[in-house]
């Protein structure tokens, strides 16, 4: 096969070089006559020549017709199967061609059908000679006159065989659609057979010859054997056979070695797609994991893929549609490329780092659908493949590509990784990170919830994926899908990089304030180190839309101990030991690790407590704050979240009676945690930082955070922040309303509790008939649904002597109220009392005292949250009707004294009279109308 080649070769440029310059005008009626002496079999009897391009020298045609001749090697191929068929015009060539084509397809199905060897050859040597001169094919320089004249002058055409022709390949895209339509069929023959491109053969014959001598002619089967041995070549012929290359990737019918085995699957799945502009192979690439696709058809377009993910210019949607932005964005890569094919897909990794910067749509589209098929199969990622050729081959080697099955495998063996694999992977699940199209597992496994959750909501910035996030603990998501999200959510906490949201919308406050944490160039995760820094930080933080990407991180972490990559660390031995029965989800090992909060290592209790901390500040971080949608919709509704404001509003609501026993529990739950430690108090632990370190800070060395919060209340006047005073006096009021035995606030009551009640606080395990107490922490119910007492065990009420006045004395806080300093209390002239009855007000507002008269305060420290302390709880205990009926007695709930039906409407009333009274007495006393003198009204001492 190479030796006649290259002597097809030599005799066409032979032909070339000893041709005279003629501008000779074709000669009609010569031809016509050339043609009936080939219609009878017949010599001609005359050369006929034909200059029809004059940028190209004149020849005489072939056979004297212009096409192959009737009475040499082809004669009895032409009687078989083209009798009808008239010579001249390429006629008979193109007959011949469409009988060889149907062999090649398999359409022949015995030798009668097949064209002889000696005509094989004769029409490979006609169209060697016609493609080294465009003048040799009538029809062709026909209607690509003009465009040869307008695009192809003698400045833009090199000294090469074939030049016409090459010029009007490159400017395919201006040229009139006659002439397009005849350089596609050039260009279909040279797919088919490398012989009919000039260029090609001169340089790349010696090749073959070496490299694929045994290889058939046709069928683009030498041009596929020169690729597959792409390292072997010559320098020129590596740079002809991709420029081939890159003009064919744009139609699958210039791709004859793919179109030969997937010609079926196109007919099946593509037979309403039109030809051209990748249409064809994007309908083949989309349908290729159809169960009916045959698997010869599948394996060879995927090599095809494989082959165009290497170097942009093989991907004739990405070189089209990203032409200005590569310039514009990625030049220096473009630039640094060679003219051989490029193996590294450096111009693609440019788009996909900077697609932000893209311009056109169509480029971003582009880029987009790069970046899906290299998250799909690893072999279209030709960085990574690279890196982790040999991690690939010890770790997944019996792992199918597809699917994202090795990219999958990778990141399940990354410890084991070597630096540069780990390295690239990491940078691709950056890349990965901002659509859910890039996560082929998520994707696939949460189509149902897409659909339903998250129905409109446009792809990419992570939308998508932030949105199957909230809806993880939802009872509608599958297992399949819950799993792949929890998967992705846990992956991201282990890199603030990984999180292409809180990434993107924290960018500068990272820069700023976590800068030195953690570097983003050593090539590995930064284990939440830069996450925990954003949340020690956030104070700091101006961004609104950090903040709220943090949020979001803060609240998952809340939910699942996994999303917080340090506590999963630090935590892991302890989960192991202590919560290994427990789900994940739904804050429960957080639970799990509170109550074994003294059996915790110290690392692991650090990390729960740090994160507790944050938590602490907004209730809708916490899980078990979800049984308090409704309450904090109806109460709270004005209150804006966060800064504790919110559970401060539940706090002051918890007595209402529509409130939920779930939503209670949870109150008292937090308000058992910040009694327990101040740090877990955001009001406290916020305002009193400075006092701690002055005044309590040998308190803190303390067990137990509760020891601060004492030695806060026991210093209540020494205190250097007014608004730390108003914490300690809300948190001291709360403690002591909500008493624990054992609690460090009340912890002096114990014993006078344990002493004066000692009927009411028993020391075995049961709860006795009558007036027997457990311990009283925040939970009251009748005696006949106590059950076994637990620790911290409920507030029990024996029905036969439920008096609540006195469950309230035997937890007394009379000692604690006392250690308050109430120096700053004053009336009347100074330092005297009216009787206290919950109103306050400033001393100039206060006028002659009035029995049942309102507390005074001094303008000089007129403090509220300070008297409020310093009144006497006991004062407000002892103004709630004791009686049994206006006990709410819930099983769980707190205890909540409430008024119903004709008792709350006298009460009303009652309440409307004394107030419509006292209105009328005030009058009647400022007027002056029920006395014959003038009211004299004393301002008190100034």
């Amino acid at each position: 096969m190479a030796h006649v080649t290259k002597a097809l070769l030599f005799a066409a440029l032979l032909s070339l070089s000893t041709l005279s310059v003629r501008a000779a005008e074709l000669d009609t009626e010569q031809l016509e006559d050339n043609e009936e002496a080939q219609q009878i079999r017949d010599e001609p009897a005359a050369d006929v020549v034909s200059q029809v391009v004059e940028q190209a020298d004149d020849v005489d045609l072939q056979s004297g017709t212009g096409d192959i001749s009737t009475t040499d090697n082809c004669r009895e191929d032409i009687e078989r199967f083209c009798t009808e068929t008239k010579p001249g015009e390429n006629r008979l060539l193109a007959c011949l061609t469409n009988q060889l084509n149907d062999e090649e397809a398999g359409k022949a199905a015995d030798e009668g059908g097949k064209l002889s060897d000696s005509c094989k050859e004769e029409m490979r040597a006609v169209k060697a000679e016609r493609s080294v001169n465009i003048n040799y094919d009538i029809p062709l320089a026909t209607v690509c006159k003009d465009d040869a004249n307008q695009y192809c002058n003698d400045g833009n055409l090199y000294p090469e065989p074939g030049a016409v022709i090459t010029c009007l390949r490159e400017v395919n895209e201006k040229l009139s659609s006659k002439c397009k339509e005849e350089i596609f069929r050039v260009r279909k023959e040279a797919s088919n057979d490398f012989i009919a491109d000039a260029m090609l053969t001169e340089l790349c014959t010696d090749d073959a010859q070496m490299l694929c001598e045994d290889v058939k002619a046709g069928g683009g089967r030498v041009q596929e054997c020169l690729r597959k041995k792409r390292p072997q070549l010559s320098w020129d012929c590596q740079e002809e056979l991709f420029r081939k290359e890159v003009e064919d990737a744009s139609d699958i019918r210039l791709n004859t070695a793919l179109l030969r085995v997937c010609s079926k699957d196109k007919k099946k799945f593509c037979a309403d797609v039109k030809p051209g502009m990748g249409l064809a192979k994007k309908c083949l690439e989309d349908n290729r994991n159809q169960p009916d696709f045959s698997s010869e058809c599948k394996s060879k377009f995927e090599e095809m893929m494989v082959r165009r993910a290497s170097d942009f210019r093989l991907d004739e949607t990405l070189r089209s549609e990203c032409r200005e932005d590569i310039e514009e964005v990625c030049g220096y890569e473009k630039d640094s490329l060679d003219t051989i094919a490029g193996y590294d897909g450096r111009v693609v990794e440019c788009l996909q780092d900077y697609r932000e910067e893209l311009v056109k749509p169509g480029c971003k589209a582009a880029v987009h659908k790069v970046t899906e098929r290299a998250a799909e199969d690893i072999r279209m990622d030709r960085p990574l493949a690279d890196a982790c050729y040999e991690d690939r081959k010890t770790k997944c080697a019996g792992v199918a590509p597809g699917s994202a099955r090795v990219l999958r495998c990778l990141q399940d063996n990354r410890n084991q990784l070597s630096y540069e694999c780990r390295a690239t992977l990491f940078d691709q699940e950056v890349r990965l990170a901002e659509d859910i199209d890039f996560k082929y597992p998520m994707k696939k496994a949460c189509k149902a919830e897409i659909e339903n959750f998250c129905k409109g909501i446009e792809h990419g910035h992570a939308r998508v994926i932030s949105c199957l996030q909230e809806h993880d603990e939802d009872k509608d998501m599958s297992r399949e899908c819950r799993a792949e999200v929890k998967r992705d959510e846990v992956r991201e906490a282990e890199d603030y990089r990984l999180d292409y949201r809180l990434n993107k919308e924290c960018d500068m406050e990272i820069d700023m304030l976590c800068g030195e944490v953690c570097s983003p160039f050593q090539g590995q995760a930064c284990a939440g180190a830069v996450i925990n820094c954003l949340r020690e930080k956030q104070e700091n933080i101006t961004s609104a839309s950090c903040k709220t990407e943090l949020f979001s991180t803060e609240k998952r972490m809340g939910n699942d101990y996994r999303d917080d990559a340090q506590l999963k660390e630090a935590c892991a031995e302890d989960v192991a030991t202590h919560c290994a029965d427990v789900e994940a989800g739904g804050g429960r090992v957080h639970e799990c690790l509170s109550a074994h909060k003294k059996e915790l290592s110290p690392k692991c209790a650090a990390q729960e407590d740090k994160l507790q901390m944050v938590l602490e500040k907004d209730v809708r971080l916490k899980p078990g704050f979800k049984n308090c949608k409704e309450e904090m919709k109806v109460y709270c509704n004005n209150v804006k979240p966060g800064q504790g404001r919110m559970f401060r509003c539940l706090q002051s609501n918890v007595d209402k009676s529509d409130f939920s026993d779930k939503c209670k529990h949870q109150v008292q739950k937090k308000q058992n945690r910040m009694a327990d430690n101040w740090k877990m108090d955001y009001g406290v632990s916020k305002q009193c930082k400075q006092d701690v370190k002055k005044v309590c800070a040998s308190a803190m060395s303390k067990h137990g955070g509760g020891e601060v919060l004492k030695c806060l209340a026991q210093n209540h006047d020494s205190l250097s922040s007014s608004d730390c005073q108003t914490e300690v006096a809300r948190a001291t009021k709360m403690a002591l309303w909500q008493y624990r035995k054992g609690a460090a606030m009340t912890e002096e009551c114990d014993e006078d509790a344990q002493t004066l009640c000692a009927g009411d606080f028993p020391d075995g395990s049961s709860v006795a008939t009558k007036k027997t107490w457990p311990m009283y922490d925040g939970k009251v119910k009748h005696h006949h649904e106590c059950g076994v007492q637990e620790a911290g065990g409920d507030l029990c009420l024996a029905e036969e002597n439920a008096d609540f006045e006195k469950a309230l004395a035997s937890v007394s806080i009379l000692d604690k109220i006392k250690k308050i300093d109430t120096s700053a209390l004053v009336g009347g002239n100074k330092k005297t009392w009216p009787m206290y009855d919950g109103k306050v007000k400033h001393h100039h507002e206060c006028g002659v005292q009035e029995a049942g008269g309102d507390l005074c305060l001094a303008e000089e420290n007129a403090d509220f949250e300070k008297a409020l302390a310093s009144v006497s709880i006991l004062d407000k205990i002892k103004k709630i009707d004791t009686s049994a009926p206006l006990l709410d007695t819930k099983k769980d709930g707190l205890s909540i004294i409430t008024l119903t039906g004709w008792v709350a409407l006298a009460s009303v009333a009652a309440l409307v009279l004394v107030i419509g009274g006292g209105a009328y007495y005030a009058y009647r006393k400022f007027t002056g109308t029920d006395q014959p003198y003038t009211l004299v009204i004393k301002g008190g001492d100034r």
